[in-house]
């Protein structure tokens, strides 16, 4: 009888461990920006994160544009939802890298946000 108990303490104590772990942010799977400029065809079309501040902003009806800076480069983020963050806030983007995606005129290395959460 006494080896369900230790069961049901290791268990526990599993389950207690995955829900912490979970809850945990930090810089796991954040690529660099100069990782992402460095090899853009590695990444292509591939799903990256990235945080940092953002430099320019600009948003119309839900959709947005802006740049973010992690210390390493820049990279303009397009975003189809959720409008642009403001100038200065820090920010962490979930989404699809774009080794040339056109923007007016211009055909550069982009992120198309996904998710975006604070760093």
């Amino acid at each position: 009888m006494t080896r369900l108990p230790l069961r049901s303490a290791l268990l526990g104590v599993a389950i207690l461990t995955i829900v912490l772990m979970s809850g945990c942010k930090g810089a796991a799977g954040v690529t660099t920006i100069k990782t992402l400029l460095d090899d853009p065809s590695r990444f292509d079309k591939q799903t990256v994160r990235v945080a940092g501040k953002v430099t320019q902003s600009i948003g119309v009806f839900g959709y947005g544009a802006y740049e973010i800076n992690d210390g390493t480069g820049s990279i303009p983020v397009v975003s189809k939802d959720n409008g642009a963050p403001r100038e200065g806030a820090d920010v962490g983007v979930q989404g699809e890298f774009r080794s040339a995606f056109t923007l007016g005129t211009r055909t550069v290395a982009a992120i198309v946000e996904k998710k975006r959460y604070t760093p």
